[in-house]
């Protein structure tokens, strides 16, 4: 028979990328008393990655619990951006309902949509919360018009579109429903939780089943399953059995050593967990998410959509380069295989496979930040490595036609550079589905265009667009292949001499195009120093000193001038490099080079 447990509710929060949900949970945390009164604490507490910290962007959903007039909530912070959308889904089965966070000037954005859609499927309840009203430029009553049609739109229940509205400014700390008055503490965010969300419900009579949504992974006690008890309750050295719905034959017996429960940011051991509640359980080996763990006398898996397939591909591969294990503390095929295999542990979109060779691995995730993000982790441990061009995944269908994975992008900028964005996406094959003019002079642009086409566009379109416009981009499956797309205008300038750059050199070599590094920087031959915007690769020599004559010194002319050079982050290089080239990651640098770094090699190459 099922029950309601009215001591707990769980609750993901939603939003688009910067709305301020991570912000809001902090708040939700130190009103509820889970910091005392003089502790120091960080901002954006959850993010708890330095690359999350860096870009203001949460990548790894996390759990965290506050307890509010005796009602313990769990809450569920999860990524925004749609490359970590894999999170999202799996998330949402822990919960019984969400918390959309809407910037109060921005309004819903796409992304706001693909994890809301997510979310009324799974037919969870909505607390709308529209963040940032105290923004000078706020207009908090049309967003609430705009959250309403999106709910119509994407076929929402009566019961959802009928959800509380909450405004609140996570940063002064206050929450209010109504948003000319200023609130003075987060207490209508807490009671619209406690009186929309619906306490979880369950059989606790049943056996136990938890179905495993997230992994944690930790040095010292291995795989850490977090999922919902759905029915029943258990103890510490119970034993167990793992099923998985979507693997009929899966069948283990397991014991559970240790079992923990979310208060505040910490987890604490308990002895026994009972239906409703959200738990880790740690000292299971080999413990997978979409797993279900049951009583043994009642192996009954519980459903979850499979997780979405990866779209883009890269090689990593060992570093080869004259420069190569000078800087890295991991450099061999053994530490970079570890490695990657270790990222399954936690990371359910990614996937890793062996190649011909042993020094190469093909590693496939959703996109480019889902990929560039595992390198800047990986590099910032200590690992040396080179990582290919990105390149979509194609499949074909019954009839043996090339289908290629295709993006829906939504790009606001302002109305002067609309024309140069629809230009530069039509040549990547892209197709105007839609163009509206909104508050002020902001054109939104939305595309459907091929994933490849926007392989190396960012950077472009940031500059085309001064740094004005933002684009984000949904996954909308497989289409027809749209042809050939030619990537870059512009060529390499590439050092046919190693050596260290000197002034001389680099002040000859600058009219031939824009360089990426100054004086006094190691280069090997077949690095990539620059590029050539006439297109095509020219040789060039960095290193060239001055020749003295006999009647001056070599030092002695007139000081000689550079443009200041354009140093790449990883994201640019990766975007930058063509098909026959590699980015060089160590510790301490990123180089761009050739595959055949001997020219005569790659003329050669070329020719065949």
């Amino acid at each position: 028979m099922n029950i309601k447990r009215e001591d707990i509710r769980n609750v993901a929060i939603i939003a688009h990328v910067d709305h301020g949900k991570t912000t809001l949970v902090d708040n939700l945390l130190r009103q509820s008393g889970v910091f005392r009164t003089n502790q120091v604490v960080q901002e954006r507490v959850m993010d708890s990655n330095d690359i999350e910290r860096e870009r203001g962007i949460t990548i790894l959903s996390k759990n965290t619990a506050v307890e509010y007039n005796g009602i313990k909530i769990n809450i569920v912070d999860t990524p925004g951006h749609a490359d970590f959308g894999g999170e999202v889904e799996r998330v949402l089965k822990m919960v019984d309902g969400v918390i959309l966070v809407v910037d109060a000037f921005e309004g819903p954005m796409p992304q706001t949509r693909f994890v809301l859609r997510k979310a009324l499927e799974l037919d969870l309840a909505v607390v709308v919360c529209v963040n940032k009203i105290d923004r000078p430029e706020a207009r908090p009553e049309e967003v609430v018009d705009e959250v309403l049609e999106l709910l119509i739109d994407l076929d929402a229940s009566d019961e959802q579109i009928d959800c509380p509205f909450i405004f609140a400014s996570a940063k002064e700390g206050y929450a209010t429903e109504d948003p000319n008055v200023k609130g003075t503490d987060m207490k209508p965010l807490f009671e619209a939780i406690i009186s929309s969300i619906p306490a979880p419900e369950g059989d606790p009579e049943r056996g136990f089943q938890v179905l495993i949504s997230t992994i944690d992974y930790n040095e010292y006690v291995g795989r850490i399953g977090v999922g919902k008890v759905s029915n029943g309750s258990f103890k510490v050295n119970d034993e167990a059995v793992i099923v998985n719905a979507h693997e009929p034959d899966k069948s283990k017996k397991v014991k559970i050593s240790k079992l923990y429960e979310f208060e505040g940011l910490k987890k604490v051991e308990v002895q026994e967990a009972h239906m409703g509640s959200i738990v880790a359980i740690s000292g299971i080996a080999d413990i997978h998410i979409g797993d279900t763990l049951c009583a043994p006398d009642a192996p009954d898996p519980i459903p979850f959509q499979k997780i979405s397939e990866p779209t883009i591909s890269m090689n990593f591969l060992v570093n080869d380069s004259p420069l190569a294990g000078r800087e890295g503390k991991y450099v061999t095929s053994r530490h970079l295989r570890n490695r990657l295999f270790r990222e399954l542990n936690t990371d359910v979109s990614l996937r890793v496979e062996e190649t011909d060779s042993t020094d190469c691995f093909k590693v496939s995730g959703r996109g480019e930040l889902h990929l560039s993000v595992l390198i800047e982790n990986m590099r910032r441990e200590g690992y040396e490595f080179a990582v290919s061009k990105a390149e979509v995944i194609y499949k074909t269908d019954e009839q043996g036609k090339l289908l290629e994975p295709m993006e829906q992008a939504f790009i606001d900028v302002p109305e002067d550079f609309s024309g140069v964005v629809i230009e530069k996406l039509s040549f990547r094959k892209g197709e105007l589905m839609n163009m509206t003019t909104s508050k002020g002079s902001i054109v939104r642009l939305e595309f459907l265009i091929p994933s490849r086409g926007l392989i190396g566009y960012r950077d472009e379109f940031l500059t085309d667009t001064k740094g004005n416009g933002v684009i984000n981009t949904l996954f909308a499956g497989y289409g027809p292949y749209k042809g050939d797309i030619a990537y870059r205008q512009v060529g390499s300038l590439v050092a046919f001499e190693a050596g260290e750059t000197v002034t001389y050199g680099l002040f000859n070599a600058q009219e031939r195009g824009l360089l990426f590094l100054g004086p006094g920087e190691q280069v090997y031959q077949g690095m990539v120093v620059g590029e050539n915007p006439k297109g095509g690769d020219i040789e060039i020599n960095v290193c060239k000193k001055k020749q003295m004559t006999n009647t001056r010194a070599s030092g002695s002319d007139e000081a000689l001038k550079l443009v200041p050079h354009k140093e790449l982050s990883l994201e640019q290089a990766l975007d930058f490099i063509e098909a026959d080239e590699l980015v060089e990651v160590t510790p301490k640098h990123i180089r761009m080079r050739k595959k055949i770094l001997d020219p005569k090699q790659r003329m050669r190459a070329n020719k065949k």
